[in-house]
């Protein structure tokens, strides 16, 4: 009878993430209530821990982060990072994740990253590259961010789950970037390899013959021997990709973000108050400390260092730049992790409340298979990311289990970026705008959803980072 009703709740469990996942947006996390209340009232358990922390340390940092925006500190950012991007176009595969792992790190969202997917999209066509290497692989990299972030909706839960584990930011940090460095460079010499070259790609050549997308001038010359001198590339329209009837010695036009003024103070604030932040969790002695049960003086936790420095950050940007607080309340960041908070109270307080009530039942079989083979905590964080496409609530939803099946911090941080699983369905925005902006066809869906343009380098970054996390965590200490 035991096992019956914790199949049924486990029923509710996964029902409510699915019907979050179809409705999309505050859904996640609003099926997530209703999942804790059909679990406490039907079923008599009782609530789990709410996730209050976490979900405030999403609202300081998005706070923070919608202030920047407001004040032009995204814009200042994005130029920056499409600089980079412009002046390496010859080695844009390996340049561009790696740009888009930095820039989402500094911002702790990869929301950034969709104002650098035409920049690499025109960078890599204009240079008669394909586009999909370069624009999968750093659409999957963007992601890898978040794990490395100290200021991400991820790390806010799982600093959270890891107090008390002799785990903080600084241990976490230490595994999670070079892991993910690593990474992005292997994603970057696998994906250089991928797809064939455009002139040889047959869905380019029936979209340049159908007149939707011209030949770069870059591979002009080697179209026209290939074909014999036709007139195909010469006929073919450049509406949707911003050419021209220019002959070969016109230059590529460089790509250009204006940034507001004072953009550029904005960020940097930004980025001081996330480097403050990381200095205060290296070296716990600048915290307040003060007496705990036994009397021993302890440091304020980091939790409530990131609520404290993000809102005062976001304030000093707004008293700094004269940015109107209404400004700030209607920016795209702060509704997007106001969903993202939403959705992390919800499918976290539902999680705790079935796994707390079932641990005989559910955590010991499950701590010990996991206990036995610690790389199914890697698969299970990868496939659940994939199907609840959120990295805090899957944090939320199985550190919880991995903690209580005794393995260590450090293996368990190294797994950590598996939530690298998000990209496992094309269900992201910056999927379907990589797709929809390579007007070539190179970067494509296909009616198998698992099987697409991002599959292989997220597969690869995936087995790149737990490798190194793996190795790198042996030398890190608590």
């Amino acid at each position: 009878m035991d096992i019956l009703l914790v199949i049924l709740q486990a029923a509710v469990v996964i029902g409510a993430i699915v019907l979050g996942v179809r409705t999309g947006g505050l859904g996640l996390g609003l099926w997530g209530v209703v999942g804790t209340v059909i679990l406490v009232f039907v079923f008599q358990l009782p609530p789990g821990s709410i996730p209050v922390d976490a979900f405030f340390i999403i609202i300081a940092v998005i706070t923070a982060s919608s202030a920047m925006q407001a004040a032009g500190g995204i814009d200042y950012l994005v130029s920056i990072a499409s600089k980079i991007i412009q002046r390496n176009p010859k080695r844009l595969t390996y340049v561009a994740p790696i740009v888009a792992f930095v820039f989402t790190v500094l911002s702790g969202t990869s929301n950034i990253f969709f104002a650098l997917i035409p920049v690499i999209y025109e960078t890599a066509y204009r240079n008669g590259q394909r586009p999909e290497r370069a624009l999968a692989s750093s659409t999957v990299t963007s992601g890898l961010g978040i794990t490395a972030s100290p200021v991400s909706a991820a790390m806010a839960a799982y600093l959270v789950l890891m107090d008390g584990t002799g785990y903080g930011l600084p241990q976490i940090l230490l595994i999670t970037i070079p892991a993910a460095i690593v990474a992005c460079i292997v994603t970057s010499i696998v994906q250089q390899r991928v797809g064939k070259d455009l002139l040889d790609d047959p869905e380019f050549l029936k979209r340049v013959k159908a007149g939707t997308v011209e030949v770069p001038l870059a591979l002009k010359a080697r179209y026209e021997a290939k074909v014999g001198g036709g007139s195909a590339g010469g006929t073919a329209t450049a509406v949707k990709t911003g050419g021209s009837d220019a002959s070969a010695d016109v230059k590529p036009v460089r790509i250009e973000h204006p940034v507001p003024p004072g953009g550029a103070v904005s960020a940097w604030i930004f980025v001081t108050g996330t480097l403050l932040i990381v200095l205060l969790g290296l070296f716990p002695g600048l915290r307040p400390a003060f007496p705990d049960e036994e009397g021993e003086l302890v440091p304020i936790g980091m939790s409530t260092v990131i609520e404290m420095i993000m809102f005062t950050v976001a304030l000093v940007i707004i008293l700094v730049r004269k940015v109107k607080p209404s400004a700030v309340v209607e920016q795209p960041l702060l509704k997007a992790g106001f969903v993202a908070a939403v959705a992390l109270f919800g499918i976290a307080w539902m999680a705790d409340t079935f796994i707390s009530a079932n641990e005989e039942t559910i955590i010991e079989p499950l701590g010990a298979m996991i206990e036995a083979n610690p790389l199914l905590l890697a698969v299970a964080l990868f496939v659940v990311c994939g199907l609840t496409t959120s990295q805090s609530a899957t944090t939320n939803t199985m550190i919880p289990i991995a903690l209580a099946a005794g393995l260590a911090p450090g293996v368990i941080t190294a797994m950590w970026p598996s939530l690298i699983g998000v990209w496992l369905f094309p269900a992201n925005g910056s999927q379907i705008a990589a797709v929809e902006t390579d007007l070539t066809g190179s970067t494509k869906l296909t009616q198998v959803p698992v099987w697409h343009s991002f599959t292989i380098p997220m597969l690869v970054s995936w087995v790149a980072v737990v490798g190194a996390g793996l190795l790198i965590q042996l030398v890190v200490p608590a």
